[in-house]
């Protein structure tokens, strides 16, 4: 009798009447029941938050910004909450919220409290103090609602400070703007100053050297002037002298001019007489009867006789005109030397008083010159200074930013929150219910392994009495729960893929490693029923519950007890739930899943060899074979 012949008169055996039948069916049916139910139930409940009903409430009253602006934050962030539709917001009182928390009517309260607007505004007033977001809870209602809560709750505070901080670090880039413009106004009147300053340093430079030929020019005037001064001291007395001789000569002038002056009337009176004298001579000549060419002889001879008186007339009456002028001359000379006298007193004053000031015109030329030098080294220090504030303030102007519009809202946006996630997944689930569907089909699996059991008969007892080989009589009795359970993971993973919905990346590769998966189980549990008989029941009970927490369907197995880590490692079912992840979600790793098949591979093999020595062990019978103490 070989084992498929075995395995046949098995089936033969459950199919005969309709109970059988419908009792097979049912156990085809085991793991569908449970997994796709389940799934089905737990497909995507994340996006179904919005029919969670949770209270939100807001006391806070607002204030005024730093600009003076009135902000009321918590009714912004209610409005925004209750329009989000993320749960099944309800805006009530505080009361009425604390109230529903507590008796179930909503799962959880978040809360704005008074001075909300005021606390998270006092950064920008420089009188810093925390906001604050009450949130309440009621773990009675469902413990993930709480956890849910508190997400929702970190994300409403990190979504304020984001708005905040991108608001305040907005104001803090405008304020950059703003000292922006102002630094290059300072810029420019600086640039403006440096060059004012470079023209006042070349101005102030020629005002020394003015200054400096200044008081050189006023001390050679002040020493001409002194010496003038000396030479002109006796000028007054000196002029005087000279008026009095000018006066005197004047006096002298005008008796010789009178002197002269009667002698030219004298010799015009003898000219007129000699005129008279040569007239009565011709007229006597002619009386006598003198002929007229001696009388006109006699005339001539008397005219060359006449000729020095006439010269010496001529002379008197020229030397009386030059005497008068003399006089005159004499005269004015006296006045003007008169004049010069009186004159001269107050030259000589005006000279001294010149003198004086030349004096004290070389000693402030002097202290002129000295501050000038100093003046033209404070320019000089005012013109590197002001170079130095310009190319400062224009080297410091590239360092202050000044961004335009679009930009500083994405700096501020960026400050506010400077760490985006890119997440980069190799693989995604892309549900919850995808997320469970590796861990829940597995132990499904299990489950239907389980139950085959219930009503199969794990070592055909006919073949061993016929003296049949004990590897055909387990792998016989094995290969019935094999064909189950085949059917099992074939119905199974059709209701989960085309039923509830969940994507497979890789469909044929997947329902091959769930044929495998079926066949590992069913021979593991298998072997327990042939080796243990009743006992190997309760022992795939246990393996089951030994398998759940440790097989890190939920949670990464790493997070579970250390003293647990043995049990995974040894246990089936944390590398069936590995390779269907692997499976499921197209982050194959072919090394990974080739490990995990060579595991449940050495599993089957395992169980088809514990199930052949139960099968060897049975072709002896014993009284505990025939009446075993207990039976299930």
């Amino acid at each position: 009798m070989n084992a498929f012949r075995i395995a046949r008169n098995e089936l033969r055996r459950l199919s005969t009447g309709t109970l059988p039948k419908l009792a097979l069916v049912a156990l085809v049916l085991v793991p569908l029941l449970y997994a796709s139910f389940y799934l089905y139930a737990n497909y995507d409940p994340y996006g179904r938050l919005n029919k969670l009903p949770a209270a939100v409430f807001t006391s806070d009253t607002g204030a005024k910004d730093s600009s003076g602006q009135q902000r009321n934050v918590g009714r912004e962030v209610t409005d925004e909450l209750v329009k989000s539709g993320t749960f099944q917001w309800h805006e009530v009182s505080e009361q009425e919220a604390r109230d529903g928390v507590r008796d179930s009517k909503y799962s959880f309260a978040i809360g704005i409290p008074s001075g909300f607007s005021a606390a998270l505004l006092s950064v920008g007033n420089f009188q810093p103090q925390q906001a604050t977001i009450t949130l309440t809870t009621n773990d009675a209602n469902n413990y993930l609602s709480g956890t849910i809560a508190k997400q929702v709750a970190e994300q409403v505070r990190k979504t304020i400070a984001e708005k905040v901080g991108s608001e305040a670090a907005d104001r803090f880039l405008v304020g950059f703007s703003t000292i922006y413009a102002k630094i290059q106004e300072a810029s420019t009147g600086a640039a403006q100053l440096a060059d004012g300053a470079g023209q006042l340093k070349s101005g102030q430079q020629q005002l020394a050297d003015g200054a400096a030929k200044l008081a050189d020019g006023s001390s050679t005037l002040a020493t001409g002037l002194g010496t003038l001064k000396s030479a002109t001291a006796s000028l007054p007395a000196q002029t005087q002298q000279l008026a009095n001789g000018a006066s005197q000569v004047a006096a002298g002038d005008q008796k010789v001019a009178d002197a002269a002056s009667i002698a030219a009337t004298a010799s015009s009176d003898i000219q007129g007489k000699l005129d008279s004298y040569r007239s009565q001579l011709q007229a006597d000549l002619r009386t006598a009867g003198v002929p007229d060419a001696q009388i006109q002889e006699i005339l001539a001879r008397a005219d060359q006789l006449r000729s020095p008186v006439d010269q010496a007339n001529s002379k008197i009456q020229q030397a009386n005109g030059d005497l008068a002028k003399l006089a005159d001359g004499a005269r004015q000379v006296s006045d003007g030397a008169a004049k010069l006298a009186a004159a001269s007193l107050q030259l000589a004053s005006g000279i001294a008083q010149a003198s004086d000031g030349a004096n004290q015109l070389r000693d402030g030329a002097s202290q002129l010159s000295d501050g000038e030098k100093t003046a033209v080294n404070g320019t000089n220090q005012l013109a590197d200074g002001a170079v130095k504030l310009r190319d400062g303030l224009a080297a410091g102007l590239k360092q202050i930013p000044n961004p335009d519009d679009p930009t500083r809202s994405a700096t501020a946006n960026t400050i506010a929150d400077p760490v985006a996630v890119n997440a980069n997944g190799e693989a995604s689930a892309g549900t919850y219910g995808a997320g469970l569907a590796p861990f829940f089909i597995s132990l499904a699996t299990w489950i239907g392994a389980f139950v085959l059991f219930l009503i199969l008969r794990p070592l055909s007892t006919r073949a061993l009495t016929a003296g049949a080989a004990p590897f055909r009589v387990a792998v016989g009795g094995w290969l019935s729960s094999a064909l189950l359970g085949i059917a099992q993971v074939v119905v199974l993973f059709g209701a989960v893929t085309w039923l509830v919905g969940i994507h497979v990346a890789h469909p044929l590769p997947a329902i091959g490693f769930a044929i495998l998966v079926s066949l590992t189980f069913t021979s593991v549990v298998h072997a327990l029923n042939a080796f243990f008989g009743a006992v190997g029941k309760f022992l795939g009970l246990v393996l089951l519950v030994l398998q759940l927490v440790s097989a890190g369907g939920t949670f990464p197995w790493q997070t579970i007890p250390d003293a647990l880590y043995p049990l995974h490692v040894v246990l089936p079912m944390g590398y069936a739930i590995d390779g269907f992840r692997h499976l499921f979600y197209s982050g194959a790793s072919t090394g990974q899943l080739l490990g995990d098949i060579g595991v449940l591979l050495a599993y089957l093999a395992g169980g088809i060899l514990v199930s052949t020595l139960a099968a060897r062990k049975r072709r002896v019978w014993t009284v505990s074979a025939l009446k075993p103490e207990l039976s299930l």
